[in-house]
């Protein structure tokens, strides 16, 4: 093996061990399981979206794998499919504020198909596959010198896919050739077009986790199989980077401090289930209709200022304003802002076919007026200003330059038990408080685990 990129993430994958790995990043790891297990468990009540994924998966035969949230038990492959795509149904889960992704959202759903169809894992086993696997998935994004959108790619599953092979093939135990192999064979497999921004009826959007999860889990056990990859697969002349960036791309950003510093300390963990770049406009929603009594009905208009990144939750307007679906609901500012004003809140419970419907809701997202706010000035995609202008001239504005639950601004570890109760209550087969609870402790101490899979039986 030579000492490019591929070689030394393959390398660094395969060594890491438990005995290696920060307390601070083990604890990430924690927070970060305890955060997507209470979104794909929520899902699986909550998302209808997903029921043609869960459908299939046990068409294709029992195995011993669980559906979260569903009595359920599939092959290995399917479970990673349909729990992928109970983790962004909800667009509930971690974001990465740096980069374009979403790191976890396929890693979690394929670790915990692993660890129930190829264990028992324990759990200090675990903690360090995620933690690698999602470290990972940051740093092909870090990298990009040139937007993946640039070329008509949609970039949060694809970084996501990458980063579930690594933690895949780290629980696997899988040697530095071999995962590298996987890395290849992922390569080949995982792409997502920027097509699925622009459909209206498409429910892809919210499901889009399934094919990357299942892909790593795949890739994975092929590499163990012996299936050999590329000596190249991300810095090669047709790798990741030439295939989708151009080329352009910053090696020492995927390899800087491999071992020692972990991008997973550095996430998002979100307090509204929907878009990170609707976030700011929430917040500054909320915000504004407590401090001000802002009767909704006398509101005149909303001017939203945005940055770039922000223009596609607002484009185009007249769709971004009545939505069709839930997914294209939860990926509009006019839409989300007006739930925070007309309602009060934004939650698991606001995006149904009545949410939809409301004409309160739709009255008030038809005032919204984007103005995009050129140069730098805020986090990017993660800012904002909202103006509400009165229907008598009485303006109220506020400004916020990073949005709730960045590390920043970070969610308490009590509200993050809380928001996996109020996730995790909703699950399709129904599990109580006490049990829930009892879950979340189990995932906060999960170095003391001997079978993380059973967890999630």
């Amino acid at each position: 093996m030579s000492d490019g990129p591929s070689d030394r993430i393959a390398a660094h994958v395969a060594a890491l061990d438990w005995a290696a790995l920060s307390a601070s990043a083990a604890q990430a790891a924690k927070v970060v399981l305890l955060d997507a297990a209470g979104v794909m468990l929520g899902a699986s009540g909550l998302a209808e979206e997903v029921r043609p994924f869960i459908r299939m998966a046990a068409a294709m035969g029992a195995g011993p794998c669980t559906i979260a949230g569903t009595d359920q038990r599939v092959s290995l492959p399917m479970a990673a499919l349909a729990n992928g795509a109970l983790a962004h149904a909800l667009d509930y889960e971690d974001a990465f504020d740096k980069a374009p992704g979403h790191p976890n959202a396929s890693l979690v759903p394929a670790l915990i198909a692993l660890a129930q169809g190829a264990g028992p894992v324990d759990g200090r086993r675990f903690l360090t596959a995620l933690a690698v696997g999602g470290d990972i998935s940051c740093r092909m994004g870090l990298a990009l010198r040139r937007p993946m959108e640039a070329g008509n790619w949609y970039p949060p599953p694809i970084l996501a896919a990458y980063g579930a092979a690594a933690g895949a093939a780290s629980l696997l135990g899988l040697n530095a050739a071999q995962v590298r192999d996987a890395l290849s064979m992922t390569l080949c497999q995982v792409t997502m077009p920027g097509e699925i921004k622009y459909s209206a009826g498409t429910v892809l959007r919210a499901v889009r986790e399934a094919f990357p999860a299942q892909a790593a889990v795949q890739c994975a056990l092929l590499a163990r199989e012996g299936v050999a990859g590329f000596e190249t697969p991300l810095e090669g002349r047709a790798g990741f980077y030439a295939l989708y960036a151009g080329g352009e791309f910053e090696p020492a950003d995927l390899t800087d401090r491999l071992g020692e510093h972990f991008w997973i300390e550095h996430l998002t963990f979100k307090p509204w289930p929907s878009c990170r770049g609707t976030h700011p406009f929430i917040e500054l929603a909320l915000d504004l209709r407590a401090r001000h009594a802002i009767d909704p009905a006398r509101i005149g208009r909303i001017e939203v200022e945005h940055d770039a990144i922000q223009s596609m939750l607002l484009e185009p307007l007249a769709r971004k304003a009545a939505p069709q679906v839930a997914i294209d609901a939860k990926f509009s500012i006019p839409f989300t802002a007006a739930l925070a004003l007309a309602r009060g809140r934004v939650g698991l419970d606001d995006f149904d076919a009545a949410a939809l419907a409301d004409p309160a809701v739709l009255a008030l997202a038809a005032k919204v007026v984007p103005l995009q706010r050129p140069g730098e000035g805020w986090q990017a995609g993660s800012g904002g200003l909202m103006r509400i202008v009165l229907a008598d001239g009485t303006v109220h504005s506020a400004e916020v330059d990073n949005a709730l639950g960045c590390p920043a601004r970070p969610l308490a570890t009590g509200a993050l038990v809380e928001k996996f109760v109020a996730c995790a209550t909703r699950a399709a087969r129904g599990i109580s408080e006490v049990e829930v609870r009892e879950l979340a402790e189990a995932i906060l101490t999960l170095e003391s685990c001997e079978d993380v899979g059973a967890l999630f039986d």
